[in-house]
């Protein structure tokens, strides 16, 4: 295994643990002792090469697929992400709630988890997407299609949604 790749290994390591809220020895305690605190972290910063084997273990310990652990395999780093759904807000406050309502309670919801009240635009996943589109009882690209006629999505959403069909 290449330095450079062992390197990024570490870091999508480290960043999965961190995203958990665990420290190595978290891990260790976690883990009762199955994990060392000192493997695990050599493995985040790549001085030790870690096995399929191991890395699987290490995966399912994560409750994460191995795909999440691994490193992006096109040159350069990961593709180029697909772009951001971003609602807007004050586009959305002018649509008939009979049309948007279920939109508008889905993205107040999310405002009220994020703390995030700008009022002006909301960003959300692609699973948020998807969860609308069975509320609106229609594909994602459909509802994509919908929205960017609203005027809340921008039409650059297509992409969004023609990306997660690849």
């Amino acid at each position: 295994m290449s330095s450079e790749y062992a390197k990024q290994l570490g870091a999508k390591l480290r960043a999965i643990r961190t995203q958990q809220g665990l420290s190595l020895h978290g891990v260790e305690e976690k883990s009762q002792g199955r994990w060392k605190a000192v493997v695990v972290g050599s493995y985040e910063r790549g001085d030790r090469a870690v096995t399929v084997q191991r890395l699987a273990e290490l995966a399912d310990f994560y409750g994460v697929p191995v795909q999440e652990l691994l490193p992006g395999t096109t040159p350069g780093g990961a593709a180029e992400p697909p772009p951001k759904l971003v609602l807007d807000l004050e586009r959305l406050a002018t649509v008939p709630a009979e049309k948007a309502g279920p939109l508008q309670r889905y993205a107040a919801t999310i405002q009220s988890q994020r703390g995030d009240y700008n009022g002006k635009v909301l960003s959300i996943r692609q699973d948020d997407l998807r969860t609308l589109a069975v509320i609106y009882d229609q594909s994602p690209s459909v509802l994509t299609e919908q929205l960017i006629s609203w005027g809340v999505l921008d039409a650059d959403a297509r992409r969004a949604v023609a990306h997660e069909d690849n």
